[in-house]
């Protein structure tokens, strides 16, 4: 049943997509869409390097309404694609059609199941999206098996040790009297799609310790959530002295981790 309620959650809208009011599949619905989620998630360029991939086979898995694929696919990279929902599959089939660009391959799969042989991608690339699986590790597993020996694999997950964290916690536990409840179940019923999990660095490296890599550099990035900048000044001076009381180099909602595979 939560499998089916998170489906069901991403089935109506792709990520980023509720930013626009324009015409569905129009030039600038996703005009709309690529400019408003790089305003809000600049780190993405530092971290994923497209340009780097150049003539690289990369498989993105979790593309969504496709923004971060278009720019893989811009860069010359031979890019593959999996996404859970038809929703994002039509999303980007569509995205595609309107720039005139061309993937090596698209497809509706589960990123714990994925559908592509051992050691065939030099990155494997996913932005923000296995911690809305049921089994992470699972996931892991297999981003870790597609991947050559040798290659890259770049992940985003969510840092339950964050300022949004915590201020999801003040709004949904601690002003609604239900103060014992955890970061873990606030995040789980309130952000994203129901199950939605984070992380501490500590778990990240535990799964990751069972798998064939190496060079893993595990970071959290201060974001747009975790400064308060939809929110008054006010709010935003004290999002500023909370992060450089907590330490701004830990307490980042983004958590990146990128390693090689042996």
């Amino acid at each position: 049943m939560k499998n089916e309620n998170r489906l069901e959650f991403w089935e109506k809208k792709s990520c980023g997509t509720e930013f626009t009011e324009e015409e569905k599949y129009s030039k600038q619905y996703y005009e709309d869409i690529e400019n408003y989620h790089y305003s809000l998630e600049p780190e993405i360029f530092s971290f994923a390097q497209f340009q780097r991939y150049h003539g690289k086979t990369v498989l993105e898995v979790g593309y969504g309404a496709g923004t971060d694929f278009l720019q893989w696919v811009r860069s010359g990279a031979k890019v593959y694609g999996v996404d859970i929902t038809s929703e994002g599959y039509e999303n980007l089939v569509s995205r595609l059609k309107v720039y005139n660009l061309k993937p090596e391959d698209v497809r509706i799969a589960d990123c714990e199941n994925l559908p592509y042989n051992n050691n065939f991608f030099d990155l494997v690339y996913s932005w923000g999206v296995i911690h809305h699986t049921e089994y992470i590790k699972k996931a892991l597993t297999e981003i870790v098996r597609v991947c050559k020996k040798g290659g890259k694999c770049k992940i985003m997950v969510y840092n339950r040790h964050s300022l949004n964290a915590l201020y999801l916690w003040i709004k949904t536990a601690l002003l609604k009297s239900r103060f014992w409840k955890s970061f873990s179940w606030c995040i789980y019923n309130y952000m994203e799609s129901i199950g939605t999990k984070a992380f501490t660095r500590k778990e990240i490296i535990t799964m990751l310790n069972t798998l064939p890599i190496e060079n893993i550099k595990i970071e959290s990035i201060l974001t747009y959530y975790d400064k308060l900048k939809n929110h008054n000044k006010f709010l935003q001076i004290i999002a500023k002295l909370l992060s450089i009381v907590a330490n701004s180099e830990k307490v980042g909602w983004f958590l990146t981790i990128d390693f090689n595979k042996k």
